[in-house]
């Protein structure tokens, strides 16, 4: 059984002054954190507006902001130039090697991602989201343990506001390496945090389908299934769902969504030929 295709992993989607943001799906790039640029009148530290950041800083967040376009259209290579650019500006921006350790990722060039995402995570060590990132290459290149480790470590930074994100992809992470008890509590936790994420209710549903707990995979299939964010693979697993718990006309009517809203697709012939363990 496979989970959901990870590859939203590094869909990036909208980038604003300092973040990268995901819609819809997920985005693995952390936002920076905002940086103290004075003391106020009242002796609190100020923050860094649009109207302090430096010329350099400007310049290269354009360049930025075109990679990241690029990076969402397969541009990778388009992205790495307007990336090499971004730092000749400005060296010292974080978030643009925190995208270059994406692009690196991608091209599964992990030395080469590795040295980005530590470097971003020296030039800003508060950006929980950099080390995230960091530890799904980690996972990426089989280094499980490490993996894990990096996660814990975004998580126990006490500002960090994306902790359903990082649950989930732990999760993603300790599926990948077997780890089906600790993904479940993973992927739980995320889903106790953000439980409108339709990747964390389809990989959850998935896991509880393998280990044959098959009412409680019914209930996170359905809310997916019933939600518009349905698509052809959640609807193929809740007929597998379904169909183990022998719930036929739940399963008839799944089907009949299935072939009405996405004909073209291959779980389409899966179920016309009936092969349910694929």
């Amino acid at each position: 059984m496979k989970l959901f295709d990870a590859r939203w992993l590094e869909a990036p989607s909208v980038l604003t002054r300092l973040c990268l943001i995901g819609a819809g799906a997920l985005l693995l790039a952390g936002c920076a954190a905002v940086a103290p640029v004075g003391t106020a009148g009242d002796g609190k530290t100020d923050v860094m507006t649009a109207s302090d950041e430096p010329e350099a800083r400007r310049r290269a967040s354009i360049r930025l902001e075109l990679a990241v376009s690029y990076f969402a259209e397969g541009k990778t290579t388009f992205a790495l130039d307007e990336l090499k650019q971004a730092l000749v500006i400005d060296p010292t921006y974080a978030q643009a090697y925190n995208l270059r350790g994406l692009v690196y990722t991608r091209l599964n060039d992990f030395h080469l991602a590795e040295e980005s995402f530590r470097r971003a995570m020296s030039l800003d060590p508060r950006d929980a989201g950099v080390v995230q990132n960091y530890g799904w290459l980690l996972c990426q290149a089989g280094r499980f343990g490490e993996a894990t480790d990096t996660f814990n470590r975004a998580l126990a930074n006490p500002q960090y506001r994306d902790r359903a994100k990082t649950y989930l992809t732990m999760g993603l992470c300790q599926a990948k390496a077997g780890q089906v008890e600790e993904a479940e509590r993973s992927l739980g936790k995320s889903y106790e945090l953000d439980a409108g994420n339709p990747i964390t209710g389809f990989n959850l549903a998935s896991l509880l389908l393998k280990r044959g707990e098959l009412v409680r995979a019914q209930f996170f299939i359905r809310r997916l299934n019933n939600s518009e964010l349905a698509n052809a693979e959640s609807l193929w697993l809740g007929i597998k769902v379904e169909r183990r718990l022998d719930s036929l006309v739940a399963m008839q009517q799944l089907a009949e969504q299935l072939k009405k809203r996405f004909p073209q697709a291959r779980e389409v012939s899966l179920y016309e030929r009936g092969a349910f363990d694929e």
